[in-house]
């Protein structure tokens, strides 16, 4: 799914690009005011992620948010038939929404990351950021899968 998440609700940003989805950020990318947001989400056809109710109104494909919680934002984007789950291989990167590519075990590593021969490693190909499935991956997956137990119990 290509989503714009407009200023409002950029702490759902790691989790959908973690998810594989293709997130834009309008905070990343200046991009405030209605009209702009709007031009973009239909340039690039982005399903518009907001929770101002007037912009949802405006916007060709939106999802509106009513909660300021991101756990709550998360179980709402679930319920609005978006994937919440974590991709095997991740595909995009968390920092700049770029592509990933694995990393040949052989090849070094910045410092603050692991060992490719001992963990799989992916960097981007946009920015050069590396990641690996740790402890942030592990909160994420927790907190997902809770999202996803609350919402089949609903």
């Amino acid at each position: 799914m290509e989503i714009l998440l407009d200023v409002m609700c950029g702490g759902l940003v790691a989790y959908l690009r973690m998810c594989g989805h293709d997130t834009a950020y309008a905070g990343d990318r200046d991009l405030e005011a209605d009209d702009a947001l709007l031009v973009a989400a239909k340039a690039e056809d982005r399903t518009l992620v907001t929770r101002d109710v007037q912009l949802a109104t405006r916007a060709d494909a939106s999802i509106l948010l009513e909660s300021r919680e991101v756990e709550a934002q998360l179980a709402e984007l679930a319920s609005a038939g978006v994937d919440l789950s974590l991709e095997g291989d991740p595909s995009r990167c968390g920092r700049c929404n770029g592509p990933l590519e694995a990393v040949d075990p052989a090849a070094s590593t910045p410092e603050y990351a692991p060992d490719p021969g001992e963990f799989a490693v992916w960097r981007c190909r946009d920015c050069g950021q590396h990641f690996w499935r740790g402890s942030h991956w592990a909160r994420v997956e927790r907190t997902l899968e809770a999202v996803r137990d609350a919402s089949r119990r609903e």
